[in-house]
């Protein structure tokens, strides 16, 4: 496996990806479409993939300007493979080598990925947007659990 910086030659395989999910679905997949990824990727911060065989198998993507983690994913065929911690591992390094900003991420409760991060140290810190658990991550906190 290798993880790649996003391109925007990834961005169909991204979508696929983002579709194939089970957990944290889009209601309509028009709701996220490729020019908002190719914005998160080239203008906003900045994307990564886990790519086996030419073939991404997941994802993600950090906002510099919202201080936030814009997306994770890993398609249902490679979960449990440590395809996410690596790009987990991956963006948070860059995210704090570019500020030293607490970030933030939104997740759905009593899921993997809200397992995936407490383990991972990030504190839930309130609700967001109604339905989800907002997280949050401090650099001092990222250099504690990051395990470098």
């Amino acid at each position: 496996m290798q993880i790649l910086i996003a391109t925007l030659a990834h961005i169909p395989q991204i979508q696929i990806v983002r579709n194939a999910v089970t957990e944290n679905t889009l209601s309509n997949p028009n709701l996220v479409p490729d020019s908002d990824v190719a914005d998160y990727i080239t203008n906003r911060g900045r994307g990564w993939v886990a790519v086996i065989n030419n073939q991404v198998v997941g994802f993600a993507i950090a906002d510099l300007i919202s201080n936030n983690v814009w997306a994770i994913f890993i398609h249902p065929t490679h979960h449990k493979k440590g395809i996410g911690k690596q790009l987990h591992h991956t963006m948070l390094n860059w995210y704090f080598n570019n500020t030293n900003t607490t970030i933030w991420l939104g997740t759905t409760p009593n899921t993997r990925a809200e397992a995936f991060y407490r383990k991972a140290g990030w504190v839930a810190v309130g609700m967001h947007g109604g339905n989800e658990i907002k997280f949050e991550m401090t650099k001092s906190n990222w250099v504690v659990n990051c395990k470098l």
